[in-house]
């Protein structure tokens, strides 16, 4: 209380007023954060639709509780003026102050209301367009995830804007895809090269050229000759590359599935390196995702022992609000939702003389379980492969939730197809799954693979393209 005293909280007339709408909080329960020296400023509305989801069932409802808890800890026992004109917002050990934080009273009076009030977006518009009558000469954002919030807002005449702070990407044509093809042969495009034999493996060491400047651990080299390869360490001069045989890739195999194509190879050869902690695979409908991880996934318990149990869980509009209402235990209301396991399952043994009896078999034989993502939340999976299907509906906060779960010996892999995404707040170039490819390009133990084509069927190709 002492050192809110002693602090200016009256923003300056250069500090940018920036509103937040509920769905920037539940995106990011940290994104008061992020907007520096700036004033942020809470609607009322708002609070009372966190307070309304943080004992929902859905999988929001901790990012509600963050939220309210981080808004808070800024205001602490500050007085009710001043948290209406606002409160300093303190940073790191030292306290340091940068922007302020204030609620907003939405409630404006009927004579001065530019649209109706029996909509929460429509008071929390109204409520902005008071306060830029008020202070003129500041300018004024609403910073919301809602596209047609930001039409009306824009039509009262309020600036607005989308939450970027978590956005890596600014066109998803940029996310990396895993690997670098070339034209012509690969070798042409290099200086300096020195060969090896390391442990039966053929290592090639080369000088880093412009032509790999985006070139991270686990990136694959494939080129028209036929040559591919796998880059196993990278630093800011030399890459060390991997040699891959080219028939011996193609005919790698998890569970009796082999690759149809040098990209699901790819994948594959991620799924199966108990090396590689992290696998995304992102791609169209019936690339071949889910059943290129699923395979690996019952080769890597079953056969090789390499993990305990399969964990499968998925993000779905609508679950984690139906799933409370359905009977019997929680992998009996999860299977519904986790069709696309099961779909997968069948493939995988479409030609043994007794498919179902072979499917019912893995399911009392192989240890999957299917969660849901309420129940992930606080727990730590040991020597597990986490499998995570519809990742692309996930916000970064949620993304990094269930990431974390991994504990020591577990095996995380995202799937998702970016142009699907049913989450009214997020596109593909802020969704969780692009945000995790992107933060984790980096990593050593980390890797990801874009899928090309539609293996599925020729119909499935031709509707993915002209439909």
């Amino acid at each position: 209380m002492e050192n809110i005293q002693h602090v200016s909280t009256e923003p300056s007339e250069q500090a940018i007023l920036y509103i937040l709408d509920t769905n920037v909080l539940i995106h990011d329960p940290a994104a008061i954060l992020e907007f520096e020296e700036h004033h942020v400023i809470i609607p009322m509305t708002v609070l009372e639709e966190l307070d309304k989801l943080k004992s929902s069932r859905q999988a929001i409802a901790a990012d509600c509780r963050q939220a309210i808890r981080g808004i808070d800890e800024i205001l602490g026992r500050a007085s009710p003026d001043e948290v209406e004109k606002g409160t300093p917002i303190r940073r790191g050990d030292k306290g340091s102050v940068h922007g302020s934080l204030s609620i907003l009273m939405t409630h404006t009076p009927d004579n001065l209301a530019i649209l109706p009030t029996h909509l929460n977006d429509n008071k929390i518009i109204n409520g902005i367009c008071l306060l830029k009558k008020n202070r003129p000469n500041q300018r004024t954002v609403l910073v919301t995830k809602d596209i047609n919030m930001r039409l009306k807002a824009r039509g009262c005449g309020i600036e607005s804007e989308d939450y970027h702070n978590d956005q890596l990407v600014s066109d998803i044509d940029l996310l990396n895809t895993g690997y670098l093809e070339f034209e012509g042969s690969f070798w042409d495009h290099i200086e300096h090269v020195e060969t090896e034999q390391q442990s039966g493996r053929t290592l090639h060491k080369i000088t880093k050229t412009k032509s790999l400047e985006k070139i991270y651990p686990n990136t694959f080299i494939i080129d028209e000759q036929g040559m591919i390869a796998r880059a196993i360490e990278v630093s800011n001069d030399t890459v060390t590359l991997l040699h891959m045989e080219h028939t011996r890739f193609l005919q790698q195999e998890a569970w009796g599935l082999r690759p149809r194509d040098t990209y699901q190879a790819m994948a594959l050869n991620l799924l199966l390196d108990p090396e590689v902690h992290l696998v995304s695979l992102t791609g169209s409908a019936g690339s071949g995702k889910t059943i290129l991880a699923l395979a690996a996934a019952i080769e890597m318990t079953v056969v090789c022992k390499l993990y305990r149990r399969i964990i499968v869980t998925r993000s779905t509009q609508g679950l984690d609000e139906d799933i409370g209402f359905l009977p019997g235990t929680e992998e009996e209301k999860m299977e519904p939702w986790l069709g696309a396991i099961t779909d997968n399952l069948e493939a995988l043994h479409c030609d043994d003389e007794d498919a179902e009896g072979s499917i019912d078999y893995i399911l009392k034989k192989v240890p999957l379980y299917f969660k849901s993502l309420n129940y992930i939340r606080g727990r730590s999976f040991q020597h597990s492969l986490i499998l995570i299907d519809e990742s692309q509906n996930l916000t970064p906060h949620q993304i990094k939730t269930i990431v974390t779960r991994a504990g020591n010996g577990s095996k995380v892999i995202c799937l998702g197809n970016l142009s699907q995404i049913d989450t009214p707040y997020l596109s593909a170039t802020s969704s969780g799954l692009t945000y995790l490819t992107e933060r984790f390009k980096g990593f050593r133990h980390g890797g990801n693979i874009q899928l090309q084509g539609v293996p599925r069927s020729l119909l499935a190709e031709y509707a993915e393209t002209n439909l």
